[in-house]
C-alpha cells in the first residue's frame, strides 16, 4: 500500500486498513521511528491494546507503591545525613 503525505506531512492510512487495526475517528496512534532499517512504524493505541498491560503493575502483597517507597528512601536518606551532620559537628 502506499499514500502520499500534504503539506502539512499529512498521510492517509487507507480504509482497509483502518478497519483491519480498528482505527477510527479519534484513534491514538503511536510512531515509532525504526533508525537501524530506517522505517515508520504506526501502532493504533486501542482499547484491546490497553486491555493487555492492565494488570502489569500490580503490587505484589506487602509490596508498597513506587511513590511511597521514593518518600522512605528519602527520608532514610535524610535520617542518614543528619546523623551524619551531628556526628561531625555543624
Amino acid at each position: 500500500m502506499e499514500t502520499t503525505a500534504t503539506t502539512k506531512g499529512q498521510i492517509v492510512i487507507p480504509s482497509k486498513l483502518r478497519t483491519k487495526l480498528g482505527i477510527n475517528e479519534g484513534t491514538r496512534i503511536k510512531i515509532v521511528y525504526d533508525e537501524e532499517n530506517k522505517q515508520i512504524i504506526l501502532k493504533p493505541i486501542t482499547k484491546e491494546s490497553i486491555k493487555k498491560f492492565r494488570g502489569i503493575l500490580k503490587l505484589k502483597p506487602g509490596q508498597k507503591p513506587a511513590t511511597e517507597q521514593l518518600y522512605a528512601d528519602r527520608e532514610a536518606d535524610k535520617k542518614r545525613e543528619e546523623q551524619k551532620l551531628g556526628k561531625y559537628g555543624s
